[in-house]
């Protein structure tokens, strides 16, 4: 188990020490759950209060809140507790699965695949013909790698994974359970007869930039015809659809059960709340936010926050809401 004084934590938070106590720091936890042998983080006042009936020994504090340590304990007070708690929370994070070997003999890995220097590979995965990984990627037990697959440097594949034939995936990516890449997307037409539906093909693939993060069970189709696309450091929750041909740019994030249709085309920096639905062939431009649960019809202008379903701008649907409350009463 790990343990750290509080001279050790500040080390990694680099705040103002207040207070003080005997007590070694071997845990992170919620402020109302924490023992006298854990820190814990108040980012805001709603929290605060809950300071004087904690048990912990620590707190990381935003030093714009009047808080007093206590006896036997301490506060770090820093800028953002939050950004704070990231640092923190790397110390205290324990090893990854261990691997035994670099390569499982039950792994099946063409031999026409390129595999890096240090690149570890668990049992029962397959690696098909042509693929490359590059160095240092870790591909967990029970990943499916398909034909003409690029994977960059230090590239984390969890167990479950599917990644389609033709995806070119970038560096410092991490991937969690059962991400599904390169799926056909959805696309269908009614017969001529009236009597069924036709498939649409699909022969495009998926280019992910550099460290995007995707979620457990989350999809990213292939285009229909050319790329779906995420460009570098997106982040995406678990249960997060991304259809056919849509186009991410730099650092987007989507929460959990929210979905684009096909064509989605998001600028940089967007933000996509929870079980937020897309339209197809919409734009929304860089930096806007999509409010959780809301459904966008139209494009967004760039910076714009929307709201509700449909989706109009923030401050016309708290109205809205307002003037149903009164309407109610």
């Amino acid at each position: 188990m790990k343990s750290f004084s509080v001279e050790d934590i500040n080390a990694i938070v680099n705040g103002e020490i207040i207070g003080k106590t005997t007590n070694k720091i071997s845990g992170l936890e919620q402020i109302k759950k924490a023992n006298e042998h854990q820190a814990t983080f108040i980012g805001n006042r709603k929290f605060a209060a809950l300071w004087k009936d904690s048990k912990a020994s620590l707190a990381i504090v935003n030093d714009n809140l009047d808080i007093e340590p206590g006896e036997n304990r301490v506060l770090i007070k820093v800028k953002n507790a939050d950004l704070a708690m990231a640092k923190l929370l790397e110390s205290f994070t324990p090893e990854p699965p261990h691997f035994e070997t670099e390569i499982h003999p039950s792994a099946t890995i063409d031999a026409t695949a390129t595999i890096g220097k240090g690149t570890r590979i668990g049992a029962g995965s397959y690696i098909g013909k042509d693929v490359v990984l590059g160095e240092n990627v870790t591909i967990y037990p029970n990943v499916t790698i398909l034909d003409d697959t690029t994977i960059g440097d230090y590239t984390t594949i969890w167990s479950g994974t599917v990644i389609r034939e033709y995806s070119e995936i970038g560096s410092h990516c991490i991937f969690h359970n059962n991400v599904s890449i390169g799926a056909d997307g959805f696309g269908y037409r009614p017969c001529d007869d009236g009597r069924g539906l036709v498939k649409i093909p699909h022969i495009g693939n998926v280019v992910i930039g550099n460290g995007v993060e995707i979620g457990a069970n989350s999809c990213v189709d292939r285009g229909k015809f050319s790329s779906t696309i995420l460009g570098d450091g997106c982040k995406i929750d678990n249960l997060v659809q991304i259809a056919h041909n849509c186009v991410l740019g730099r650092s987007c994030i989507m929460a959990g059960s929210s979905g684009l249709a096909g064509s989605v085309t998001l600028g940089d920096g967007v933000m996509i709340g929870g079980s937020a639905s897309i339209k197809d062939h919409t734009t929304i431009h860089s930096g806007a936010t999509v409010g959780a649960g809301s459904g966008v019809m139209n494009d967004v202008a760039a910076g714009k926050t929307v709201l509700g379903y449909p989706a109009v701008d923030s401050r016309e649907m708290l109205k809205q809401w307002v003037a149903l409350r009164k309407l109610a009463r």
